[in-house]
């Protein structure tokens, strides 16, 4: 009988379990969010492929090939057609940047910038796109630096634009923004899995069920729209590695301090070159222009620095250069990068990373047969090694750059080396240097994510989100500095805020206004602004956990 009565209760039973899922299902609204993920996914792949395509074209005035093996084309040029190749491009540059009115291309920073403040900015489409553009003019014309940060920066701006179109919550921007991104690494790299990880350890910094779908579904829109144009194969094909003993795995762990001194010079190198180059008054158009003039000269000794390096890191990874050659490309890569982003041309640091990586790597690996020739493995396999421990590094990103090297080379049977020189190179990273160069350029902006979301809301949060503004009805308030109270102004931060409300025991306060400091237009509460802080802090922590 209980059976019976059981059976008959189950369709009411199911619809218990089922109607609350299903009814939070859809009120977040999250069939348009996978329907508008797969979208943005072939969208981003399309653009990322015009992108590479467009880096061709540049180059092939130059160079006359829009091949990537950029150093065997340079061989045959003449010393003066190498110098004039990044210095031409400078100048075109210099021009755009000074008559678009833009100081510098967006890169990896400004999509994690606008994932913090969503809500309160979105990325520019129109900035966008031209700064695709211009950077692809870059690294068209020999510019060091690399091609991954820029097409994640304008997978983000699709993202921004349509999110912002289909009048999301903030949350579903800020994962749209994350599937643009999935979508632009896939897409860029061949590696789907790592555009998945690096959307949630870099842009969003959580893992939300909520969020892992949409991304997935963007992800793996864009590998296969990538595939289609570029074939299946991983961006490096190199021979099969195997490690010789498991007594290598100190010098693995080795190799991980070297590459985390190489991720801390390399970023030391952009911030200083930065720095001085800010210093340097000239005009902006004059900047690439200079720059180039550098870049070439350099690429005269050492045509290996030109462009994105996949070719110079392909041939570390087939042991095909010798020790002081990629000793001397070490310290001139560096400098190259360093010159190009300060004098204000387009790229990353995704690319030179994975340069540095795979000749510091190969170096060790040299050194380390000839100290110990029975035992180590080959210099390729230490070049992989090093290409994920500099790069995971410098990014701040050691899961997802380990899959990226995992899908770049096809080596998984190397894991657990990799894991291992990633995860020291970072440590030691973090333990000196306690910044990835992401990281570094968001803090001279004043945005210290690093220190938690709560620092984060009170440096952006502002008096106008909480205050309580005067009726309209209501006669004009003057302030009245003598009863000793502070004024408030809409624009101070929510950190401001709290602290004038603690430092004088007040429970609230007027907010004057901007143009006529002697008007009152609000009043700001300290109950309000801290019950405003307590949702906003809950909102996050629902976000991180759905």
């Amino acid at each position: 009988m209980s059976i019976l009565r059981l059976i008959q209760r189950l369709p009411q039973i199911l619809r218990t379990w089922i109607e609350p899922n299903v009814s939070a299902f859809l009120n977040a609204r999250l069939p348009l969010v996978w329907l508008l993920s797969l979208f943005l996914g072939l969208g981003v792949a399309i653009a990322a492929i015009i992108f590479r395509e467009l880096i061709g074209v540049f180059q092939l005035f130059w160079l006359g090939t829009r091949s990537e093996r950029v150093f065997t084309a340079a061989l045959s040029l003449p010393w003066y057609w190498i110098v004039a190749g990044p210095t031409v491009g400078g100048l075109f540059v210099g021009l755009l940047l000074t008559r678009l009115e833009a100081r510098r291309t967006g890169a990896v920073a400004d999509v994690i910038e606008a994932r913090a403040l969503s809500g309160r900015s979105k990325l520019s489409f129109r900035e966008g796109i031209l700064s695709a553009f211009i950077t692809a003019l870059s690294l068209g014309s020999g510019a060091s630096a690399g091609r991954e940060g820029p097409v994640v920066h304008l997978g983000a701006v699709l993202a921004s634009a349509i999110a912002w179109r289909a009048n999301l919550p903030e949350w579903c921007r800020r994962t749209l923004l994350g599937a643009g991104v999935a979508s632009a690494i896939s897409a860029s790299f061949n590696a789907p899995i790592a555009g998945v990880l690096f959307a949630h350890e870099v842009i969003l910094g959580h893992y939300a069920m909520r969020s892992f779908v949409p991304i997935v579904i963007a992800s793996a829109a864009g590998a296969v729209a990538s595939r289609l144009w570029f074939g299946s194969s991983a961006a490096f094909l190199v021979p099969t590695h195997q490690i010789t003993s498991f007594w290598e795995f100190p010098a693995f762990a080795l190799l991980g301090v070297t590459a985390a001194v190489v991720a801390i010079l390399f970023q030391f190198s952009l911030f200083v070159s930065d720095y001085a180059a800010r210093g340097v008054r000239i005009p902006l158009w004059t900047r690439p222009v200079v720059g180039g003039l550098i870049v070439g000269g350099m690429a005269v000794v050492f045509p290996q620095i030109l462009g994105v390096g996949y070719e110079i890191t392909d041939m570390a990874l087939w042991n095909r250069l010798p020790l002081m050659t990629m000793l001397a490309l070490i310290v001139v890569k560096t400098a190259a990068t360093s010159i190009t982003l300060a004098m204000r041309f387009g790229g990353g640091i995704f690319s030179p990373a994975l340069f540095l990586g795979a000749l510091t790597g190969g170096a060790f690996g040299i050194i380390a047969a000839a100290a110990f020739p029975n035992m180590a493995s080959s210099e390729g396999l230490y070049a992989i090694l090093g290409m994920g421990a500099v790069a995971g590094a410098v990014l701040g990103a050691p899961i997802s750059t380990t899959v990226i090297v995992f899908e770049l080379t096809g080596g998984y049977e190397l894991s657990i080396a990799l894991l291992l020189t990633v995860a020291v190179a970072h440590g030691i990273t973090q333990a000196i240097h306690g910044h990835s160069w992401f990281q570094w350029q968001l803090e001279m902006r004043g945005l210290f994510l690093v220190e938690g979301p709560h620092k984060t809301l009170g440096h952006m949060t502002r008096v106008m989100d909480f205050m309580e503004p005067l009726p309209e009805d209501e006669e004009p308030v003057a302030f009245d500095p003598e009863t000793g109270a502070p004024a408030l102004k809409p624009t101070d931060t929510l950190e401001a805020a709290l602290r004038a409300f603690d430092k004088g025991g007040y429970d609230r306060l007027p907010v004057v206004d901007l143009q006529d400091p002697g008007r009152v237009i609000a009043f700001a509460s300290h109950v309000r602004a801290l019950r405003f802080f307590n949702r906003a802090l809950v909102d996050i922590s629902e976000e991180e956990h759905r």
